[in-house]
């Protein structure tokens, strides 16, 4: 840091490599992202995917160079653990909101919560809610709820690729759920309350993987991270590689001419099945992401 007449400015650092940061409860992601970054000092930083600030979990922070692959990351399955107060509906889909209906609550038991979870499964529909940060003619649509206005919402194709209860009491029920990007989880306690009879709305909800790419990986807690403040290269030892988010993509290993050109926007011949592949240095070296075709691999991302 530099002090000017009193104020402390921040110097940046170049830093590569993403941080999984157990998202705490209370902050939105641009808040978790915005702190870590300024412990890391990190001059260039993004995060994946937002999680509300109802929300805990994991929160891939991408800085410097592995903020090429957020895309990736982005458009990744999620894998979340809600739990559905039931019983109550509130206008936000979560227990932040205001109860606007309430119903009694059946008697439950583990076949019928198994056959109304399995319902789900699949490829199915979803119609966003109205508390969301989706925009309608440059307006998030939350900022339209706020003032007590509904507009229509186009339905979204999701995909629910594994559900599984977790547990139960007499007016909650707990599950794992494994589906593509863009699933409201608030959405999904819903309409699991309209399944079992009743109302409900998500009273927790915590990300426990992003894609498949991370979970031999150890997961941050902001209270771990700011306990290491100043202390950098010990933070720079929690970073995990960019390549590691493409998880089970496909790789080449160029020699060192071919390295090279590759390196300068030149397509190489190799003999490969067509396709995008993590392409690798004759070094191991990471070189970026690479287009196969027709028996050649051209450059699609570069990283430095």
């Amino acid at each position: 840091m530099t002090v000017f007449a009193g104020r402390v400015r921040t110097v940046w650092r170049r830093v590569d490599g993403i941080l999984l940061l157990d998202k705490p409860l209370g902050l939105t992601s641009n808040q978790a992202l915005q702190i870590v970054r300024r412990l890391f000092r990190a001059e260039k930083a993004g995060h994946t995917g937002s999680l509300d600030p109802m929300a805990t979990g994991v929160l891939p922070l991408c800085f410097g160079e592995a903020t090429k692959v957020a895309g990736f990351l982005l458009d990744a399955d999620k894998r979340y653990v809600a739990t559905v107060a039931l019983g109550q509906r509130t206008n936000t889909g979560d227990r932040e909101g205001e109860v606007i209906a309430s119903s009694p609550v059946p008697e439950l038991n583990h076949a019928l919560l198994v056959d109304a979870l399995s319902r789900f499964l699949g490829e199915t529909s979803q119609i966003p809610p109205m508390y969301s940060a989706l925009k309608r003619d440059g307006e998030a649509l939350y900022k339209i709820a706020r003032r007590g206005e509904t507009v229509e919402r186009e339905p979204r194709a999701v995909r629910i690729s594994a559900i599984d209860l977790v547990g139960w009491s007499a007016a909650e029920v707990i599950f794992d759920v494994r589906c593509s990007k863009g699933t409201y989880v608030r959405t999904l306690g819903e309409d699991l309350a309209l399944a079992l009879g009743t109302v409900g709305h998500l009273s927790a909800l915590r990300r426990t993987d992003v894609g498949d790419a991370f979970t031999r990986y150890p997961v941050h807690t902001l209270d771990a991270l700011e306990a290491l403040a100043g202390r950098e290269a010990d933070l720079d030892g929690l970073l995990v590689a960019a390549d590691v988010a493409l998880g089970q993509w496909p790789s080449i290993q160029l020699g060192a001419d071919d390295e090279g050109r590759f390196m300068h926007g030149q397509q190489i011949a190799v003999d490969a099945a067509d396709g995008m592949v993590k392409v690798y240095g004759g070094s191991g070296r990471f070189l970026g992401l690479g287009q196969l075709r027709a028996g050649s691999v051209a450059p699609k991302r570069l990283f430095n």
